[in-house]
């Protein structure tokens, strides 16, 4: 059991005060901060402090796969299968998808073969494996993700009343299923800009004319898709001319209180668009970008892992498992996420796991028991627990405390 310290990543998205205040750093911070990578992916791996003595986690794992990782070592290669990080989104991230595994293999070898380096801006696959995320909302968090029920869609479109949307929704009305949805999809995200600079604003004034009558009192019934009206205006004041702007209104506008969570499979759709959550994926960095950033954006890759289906509200609601512990399940074997609610004065609890773990301090201050070891975390801090460690204990120091578990699913 050793301190884990997490890899800080600065986005232009991030947030000049969520992760530092959470981490007891001065407040606001220089740059934007976005994510904090509590992992060992070879592009930002955490450092472990050993005997006074800083440590890559990758470096780690690899010295001794065996000792760290257990039985999964073989399963998964001697790496590290998840990628645990606490996320802060000021600002909406870009529209974008993940591969499936056979999909991350074959475009990896593929940009390998065409010469195109790990580091290039034009890079679509920086490795080989998929990328399922699970993200567990800190505070208010709100999203973009999966493609909604088609006839809900016609509804919207036609709910903004502008005439240039009707072949649109009549398109959709027509063949209302994943075929229509790709075939809308592909249409809009392929427009040449001159098309898309006519029919955007006049998109944005339907958005516009459907809140102000909301707000005079108009029909119960226009009241639907306020909050996917107003994010579609968010979007195009931060992105204009942008065609994922009119993406994003074919997708489902979740909001996740604190506790909830999102888990989200190879090929949805999916953008986050602010809030604090702990982040819990395979290990992987591969996105497929659909708009909204500056970023590169193949729209015939993307399109090559896009899952069309329309989606159900992806909310999972953790499963209680005891007094202040909750179990998050999902169908990915890389990874299993479980959280504490510790109160003050209360005696150590287990914290089980299979194999390695990685233990997340959220709110608080913990002291983990491991044997004879103590080790206290802060919040915004993390500890690395190996395979061959035995079985750890958590208790709130002070005040209740929060933290996660991450392990590897072994159901």
């Amino acid at each position: 059991m050793h301190e884990l310290v997490g890899a800080l990543r600065s986005y232009a998205w991030g947030s000049r005060t969520a992760l530092a205040q959470l981490c007891g750093r001065p407040v606001p911070s220089a740059h934007p901060e976005a994510e904090l990578w509590f992992g060992a992916h070879p592009a930002d791996p955490a450092q472990v402090r050993i005997n006074g003595h800083s440590q890559s986690l990758l470096e780690v794992v690899s010295a001794d796969p065996q000792r760290e990782l257990g039985s999964v070592a073989g399963e998964f290669d001697g790496r590290l299968p998840f990628l645990l990080k606490i996320l802060a989104a000021e600002e909406p991230l870009s529209l974008q998808a993940h591969p499936s595994l056979e999909q991350a293999r074959n475009g990896f070898q593929r940009e390998n073969h065409a010469g195109i380096s790990l580091d290039s801006p034009m890079r679509n696959y920086r490795d080989e494996n998929h990328k399922p995320e699970l993200v567990v909302a800190l505070d208010r968090f709100e999203a973009l993700a999966g493609f909604r029920d088609p006839m809900r869609t016609v509804r919207l479109l036609r709910a903004l009343e502008v005439p240039e949307l009707e072949p649109f929704a009549g398109l959709l009305a027509a063949q209302p299923d994943s075929a229509g949805l790709r075939t809308l999809f592909t249409t809009w995200i392929a427009l040449p800009q001159a098309s898309l600079s006519m029919l955007l604003p006049k998109v944005l004034d339907g958005c516009v004319h459907y809140l102000s009558e909301r707000d005079a009192g108009a029909n119960g019934s226009r009241r639907e898709f306020t909050a996917e009206v107003r994010t579609l205006l968010e979007l195009a004041e931060a992105y204009p001319g942008d065609a994922g702007t009119l993406a994003a209104l074919l997708l489902n506008r979740i909001t996740l209180e604190p506790g909830e969570a999102l888990f989200l499979a190879a090929g949805n759709l999916h953008a986050y668009l602010r809030g604090v959550g702990v982040e819990i994926m395979a290990n992987s960095d591969n996105v497929l970008r659909g708009g909204l950033t500056p970023k590169h954006v193949d729209v015939p890759e993307l399109l090559r892992v896009l899952d069309f289906e329309p989606l159900d509200l992806p909310i999972i609601e953790p499963e209680l498992l005891g007094e202040g512990v909750f179990q998050y399940h999902t169908p990915a074997p890389e990874f299993a996420l479980s959280r504490y609610e510790l109160t003050p004065g209360s005696e150590p609890i287990p914290v089980p796991r299979s194999g390695p773990g990685i233990v997340l301090c959220t709110h608080g201050t913990v002291l983990l028991f491991l044997g004879g070891q103590k080790l206290r975390v802060e919040c915004g801090h993390a500890a690395w627990i190996s395979a061959a460690d035995g079985d750890i204990r958590a208790q709130a120091i002070g005040d209740a405390a929060q933290l996660f578990c991450a392990t590897v699913d072994e159901d």
